[in-house]
């Protein structure tokens, strides 16, 4: 265990950066396109497929939503 928080406390400015790459920008990606497909207004029932594209393909679904889902908004 103790060998555990040794590891902890030797990481250091460069691995937190690299950390916040691969882990909090996907997240923060994912939660903007979401929070702006929930608060959109689409023609028809594009919202529900966009939420459910965002939802079942988190990375995927973002990126798409954000290139091509923005100019089918209303």
């Amino acid at each position: 265990m103790d060998s555990f928080f040794l590891f902890i406390g030797g990481i250091g400015g460069f691995e937190l950066i690299l950390i916040f790459i691969i882990l909090g920008l996907p997240v923060i990606l994912w939660l903007w396109s979401l929070i702006d497909c929930l608060k959109s207004e689409f023609k028809n029932h594009d919202k529900i497929v966009w939420i459910l594209l965002i939802i079942l393909l988190p990375i995927l679904g973002a990126i798409l939503y954000l290139i091509i889902g923005r100019k089918q908004k209303v």
